[in-house]
């Protein structure tokens, strides 16, 4: 049988189709797989800057009263 001009378009529309649909489920692999990656991400960035304040916090507490003030402008510019 002999396809016509349309029946080879459709043809075609629909190998198309399928490329497109197989694009957008890999992109959306692939942003989901993004979007972990940023979530354990900061999840690892909190974990360090909470284990960085409680030793600062646990420095700070046990060190001599004489000592902060020279702590503190020694550290200044990490602080910020």
């Amino acid at each position: 049988m002999v396809k016509t001009r349309s029946q080879t378009k459709m043809a075609e529309n629909a190998d198309l189709l399928a490329l497109l649909a197989e694009m957008k489920k890999s992109l959306e692999k692939g942003q989901e797989e993004m979007k972990d990656r940023m979530e354990k991400g900061q999840a690892e960035m909190k974990d360090r800057m909470e284990k960085g304040q409680r030793k600062w916090k646990d420095e700070w507490r046990l060190m001599p009263l004489f000592q902060r003030d020279t702590y503190t402008a020694l550290h200044e510019n990490e602080m910020m």
